[in-house]
């Protein structure tokens, strides 16, 4: 059983966004931040350099989680160089939009969306878990969204996906609970981040009761407490961090 060792936390999609406020978040919590991306060599280190100006620490790792064997590779690697050390957070956080009216949609942009969200929570999960279980203490926050909640038009993969994401959630949580591993969903709305550039924010805004999109540091502090000791009752839910749009 490893219940010493230094604090991780894994953040999947961690290089942008609302995964690199999350990583900031934590990283001020005292964990030490696996940073978790695909491609963006950049923006990665960019996070990792931000993390130690500000006194904490962290490092890379670099695989696609749709991809169960890299990230099966990934994960053995990081275990092997860390014997004495167990990731007790995990953030689900790897996504992306490929929108497009049903009618229309291309096969492979259902499948990409799909694969990243949902391939990506069961191979990057089902891989940690058994630790956690076995050291009886994990919590699993998953990076869900409003359009799996309300369900958005041009938007039928990313809200199957989110939706599906979900229901995953509350599913595992009461596999868990008696382990002591809580597993929890953030549903942001719109938030202002490189994923929503292409969206009207003026026009969008007047729909939202706050008058405004949100802020990634906003959705990291949410994930901050579901990460925290503080919510070991909190499991199986889906809080959502909107301005108000939708309840």
């Amino acid at each position: 059983m490893k219940t010493g060792g230094r604090k991780y936390a894994l953040v999947t999609g961690g290089s942008r966004g609302i995964g690199r406020a999350v990583c900031l978040r934590l990283s001020e919590m005292g964990f030490r931040v696996i940073i978790n991306y695909r491609s963006n060599d950049a923006e990665a280190e960019n996070v990792l350099s931000m993390i130690r100006e500000n006194g904490g620490d962290g490092e890379l790792l670099k695989f696609d989680v749709a991809d169960k064997a890299a990230v099966e590779s990934s994960v053995a690697g990081w275990k092997e160089a860390h014997p004495d050390d167990c990731i007790r957070v995990l953030v689900n956080n790897a996504g992306f939009r490929r929108d497009s009216l049903l009618v229309w949609m291309e096969d492979n942009d259902w499948n990409a969306v799909i694969d990243v969200t949902l391939k990506g929570f069961l191979n990057v999960t089902r891989i940690l878990l058994p630790d956690m279980l076995v050291s009886r203490y994990g919590r699993i926050i998953n990076i869900a969204s409003l359009s799996g909640i309300k369900g958005l038009p041009g938007q039928t993969n990313y809200s199957a996906a989110k939706g599906g994401l979900i229901a995953a959630t509350k599913a595992l949580a009461q596999e868990t609970a008696k382990k002591k591993v809580t597993v929890n969903a953030v549903a942001p709305g719109f938030i202002a981040t490189d994923m929503t550039e292409d969206l009207d924010e003026n026009e969008l805004r007047k729909l939202i009761p706050a008058g405004r999109f949100g802020k990634p540091e906003e959705v990291a502090a949410l994930v901050g407490f579901l990460a925290s000791e503080e919510s070991s009752y909190i499991t199986g839910e889906v809080i959502s961090v909107n301005g108000g749009l939708y309840t």
